[in-house]
């Protein structure tokens, strides 16, 4: 597929065409193949990418910086301390500091605005690692994961049970970009945030998806692929009594796993609090791909990073 994205920047799940979507995940494929066959692939020699961080987390740290090895590049961790990201220094400054440095960025931040700015000011490509608004590296892992499952996207029916965060944002335009349905199943009060429902709407106009919003987990009904996250996300721990009764009921379960289709597949972003939203006997039963999904994101993201950088 001749689809040119050097120079480009991820901020958002939006920022990527269906044909974006699938060069990245057919890259993906081919890198994940060569990995396992101990082949190497240099697609990225002597170039360096800055990675901020200002959350914590095991899999963006590990995925993004082995990445950038295997693909004959480096990467720098900047933590909090090292930056402190538009109150030492203004977001636009790094930006155009790191810019003059390194090939890329990657920032795992809280504002969706400050990945924005870097972007707007780094002049080298930016990619959201996770923002409290999205998380669209996850979701190309997830959609690499199933379409390696099913061996399709389109016409299969996602259902995702719990809050509508920022994976739900991402994963709706995804969804809803490659043609897939997909189905929100949340109590009242956390439902995903008007502008990405309208954002996935429109693209499902053009795909052909259809996209559903329920509060009965019984709408998770005959679906292709259950999904699920923790419900309280990071910078929200104060809530986390407070929000466990309130979704309790969207658990995933054995009973719900039942309700599915007979080969579903069962998925999870981590880090999983099992016993909330998700029990042992699924995360580790026979229709958990989770951990799949999780080493997909060393091989999406490698993918993201050949064909921006």
């Amino acid at each position: 597929m001749a689809v040119s994205m050097k120079g480009r920047s991820l901020t958002a799940m939006g920022d990527l065409a269906a044909e974006e979507i699938w060069r990245i995940l057919e890259l993906a494929r081919d890198l994940k193949l060569k990995v396992k066959s101990g082949q190497p692939h240099p697609l990225l020699a002597g170039k360096s990418l800055a990675m901020i961080f200002e959350k914590p987390s095991a899999r963006t740290r590990v995925s993004f910086e082995v990445g950038m090895t295997q693909l004959g590049g480096h990467a720098l961790y900047l933590g909090p301390n090292d930056i402190g990201l538009g109150k030492r220094e203004s977001v636009a400054d790094v930006g155009r500091v790191l810019g003059r440095m390194v090939d890329g960025i990657m920032a795992r931040t809280f504002e969706q605005a400050k990945v924005d700015e870097l972007a707007k000011y780094a002049g080298v490509p930016v990619i959201n690692g996770l923002s409290d608004e999205e998380h669209p590296c996850q979701i190309l892992a997830d959609l690499l994961t199933i379409w390696e499952k099913r061996g399709r996207l389109q016409g299969l029916r996602l259902a995702w049970l719990g809050d509508g965060n920022n994976v739900t944002h991402s994963l709706l335009i995804g969804a809803a970009r490659v043609g897939m349905d997909m189905v929100v199943i949340s109590p009242e009060g956390f439902d995903v945030q008007p502008k990405y429902r309208a954002l996935a709407e429109q693209a499902a106009r053009q795909s052909g998806a259809r996209l559903e919003f329920a509060r009965d987990p019984a709408a998770a009904a005959g679906a292709d692929i259950l999904t699920t996250d923790t419900w309280t996300s990071m910078g929200q721990e104060a809530e986390t009594e407070k929000r466990r009764p309130i979704f309790r009921p969207y658990q995933v379960n054995a009973d719900l796993v039942r309700t599915a289709a007979p080969n579903c597949l069962v998925m999870h972003c981590l880090p999983a609090h099992r016993g909330d939203e998700i029990t042992d006997e699924v995360m580790d039963g026979p229709h958990s791909v989770v951990f799949d999904e999780a080493e997909n994101r060393l091989h999406a993201q490698k993918a993201l990073l050949a064909l921006l950088i």
